[in-house]
């Protein structure tokens, strides 16, 4: 892959590296982020290695983000993993680097960036950063915290390795990984564990949703519940897998208001395509997994109205 050799050219060819992410991050993004700057740290002691990026929202115990001024941008590489849209990239400074790469997992709609690797066959883009090592162990090091964070990318994309993206090579790519020293078991409860807030919603979500005959479903977190549950939108997320466990639910859209008045929407499906729904409402993602905007309540019931077409046009 000629793409792949010009990425590790950039990357000795340059003393300053700074690798983002995007908005909002998950453990993907993050194992992504930080397990690249991990290896590029152990691989090249001389060169200064930064991570860049917002808040890590709840994900501290993964890793957290490096202090960078705009001087550090000049002359540099710069990075970004996991993040299918330039308007996502967390922190717009990445524009002001030397050269742009950019990393990731999800369909190339947005290819910005110097250099572009994208793989939509990967589990995540942990998988990739995994692969990019293996491909240049001669040159390459990867060190116990790496292996942890991209073993966490890799759980958090797959699910535990339940969804479909899961690949034998993504197993044997986590096999690798566990050979190293970090506990797997305590950083698998660490993403699985919830406070009480979420655990609460989780019984407003399965008492609210609403499905219809196709498999179709929804469910609508105003702003006022989250205030009441003391629940900011980034906690959402760990919810938004539920209704998939749901015998009759085939796709589901939770649709998150925003203090500004507009809508978050988290799509999943089992099966019907909804990626190109995203598209069409400011969004965008993965064929099974992707996410939109509405700006009201009736966008809302348009986005609900596609989501029950699909579902019939997919069951027949």
């Amino acid at each position: 892959m000629d793409v792949v050799k010009d990425i590790l050219e950039k990357i000795k060819a340059y003393q300053t590296i700074i690798i983002h992410r995007h908005q909002r991050p998950d453990p993907d993004a993050i194992g992504s982020q930080v397990g690249l700057a991990e290896i590029l740290r152990a691989s090249f002691p001389d060169k200064q290695v930064y991570q860049a990026g917002g808040p890590v929202e709840g994900l501290e115990f993964l890793a957290e983000m490096d202090d960078v001024s705009d001087e550090m941008y000049q002359n540099a590489l710069v990075i970004v993993t996991d993040t299918a849209n330039s308007p996502r990239i967390s922190d717009n400074r990445y524009q002001l680097g030397a050269e742009l790469i950019k990393i990731d997992h999800h369909p190339n709609d947005d290819p910005y960036g110097d250099l572009v690797w994208v793989n939509p066959k990967a589990s995540s883009c942990s998988e990739i950063i995994a692969d990019f090592y293996h491909l240049y162990q001669e040159e390459l090091s990867m060190n116990n915290n790496a292996a942890r964070l991209l073993y966490a990318g890799i759980i958090g994309d797959t699910g535990r390795f339940l969804y479909p993206s899961t690949t034998p090579h993504t197993l044997e790519i986590a096999a690798k990984l566990m050979t190293y020293e970090f506990n797997a078991a305590e950083l698998n409860r660490e993403l699985e564990q919830i406070p009480m807030s979420v655990a609460k919603l989780a019984g407003y979500v399965y008492q609210n949703i609403e499905v219809d005959e196709h498999g179709a479903a929804m469910v609508m977190l105003p702003q006022s519940l989250l205030t009441e549950y003391g629940i900011v939108d980034s906690e959402t997320a760990a919810i938004v897998s539920l209704p998939g466990v749901i015998d009759e639910v085939l796709a589901w859209g939770i649709f998150v208001e925003q203090p500004e008045g507009y809508y978050r929407v988290r799509l999943r499906s089992k099966g019907p395509v909804i990626n190109e729904l995203a598209k069409k409402h400011h969004g965008g993602g993965h064929p099974l997994a992707s996410g939109a905007n509405a700006k009201n309540q009736t966008e809302v019931d348009e986005i609900y109205n596609e989501i029950q077409l699909l579902c019939k046009e997919y069951k027949k």
